[in-house]
């Protein structure tokens, strides 16, 4: 069974709040962000590679045999204290939780240091440039400096969609031609149905 993606809960709170404690006693804000990066790329990981999650999620694999490959893994390669985390979460069954985990400690993150994740979506890749302006109107816009992800969505005819946490912001020009579209179907039945009214009027009379 793969890593099941889900939102934060209770359980996910305690463990990234502690987790966040310990890295932000460790290095501050830089640390904190370092170590949410290791976990979100741990993440795009498995992902991306359907054994590793089966791996990390699986409950036939016994605890002792997931550690000794995560320390094969991982040792060297990420923060020591992201391995210590990770190595917990596998002692206690956790592993499963990771996505949720990541996510609360994400939250806090933003909350903390006043920055917000953002998914920007554009028909073709955008510049350095472009996403600076995004950036910074972005950052008039929230009142918190935005850290940009640009994808590339081939299905858009042009605009530009943000996604922030779970909120959608759709300026794309397919949307604009679509919400054209049911306005204007909206609009013509009710002109169409008000002149059959005047005309069935003007019959009465």
């Amino acid at each position: 069974m793969p890593l099941v993606e889900s939102q934060p809960d209770a359980l996910a709170r305690v463990y990234a709040t502690s987790l966040f404690e310990l890295a932000e006693a460790d290095g501050g804000q830089s640390r904190a962000e370092e170590i949410l990066g290791e976990l979100e790329d741990i993440l795009e990981l498995a992902r991306a590679d359907a054994s590793f999650s089966e791996f990390l999620a699986s409950r036939v694999l016994t605890a002792e045999k997931r550690e000794g490959a995560l320390k094969k893994m991982l040792a060297g390669r990420c923060q020591d204290l992201t391995l210590r985390f990770l190595l917990l979460l596998n002692e206690k069954n956790r592993l499963g939780h990771l996505p949720a985990i990541t996510g609360a400690l994400d939250q806090l993150v933003q909350d903390r240091f006043g920055r917000v994740e953002v998914d920007v979506f554009t028909a073709s890749p955008i510049g350095s440039e472009e996403v600076g302006l995004i950036k910074q109107r972005l950052k008039a816009a929230l009142g918190k400096d935005p850290i940009i992800h640009p994808y590339t969505d081939t299905a858009m005819i042009g605009g530009i969609k943000v996604r922030i946490g779970d909120r959608l912001i759709d300026g794309s020009i397919s949307t604009r031609l679509r919400q054209m579209r049911d306005r204007l179907s909206r609009e013509g039945n009710a002109e169409i149905r008000a002149k059959m009214t005047d005309l069935i009027d003007d019959a009465g009379a």
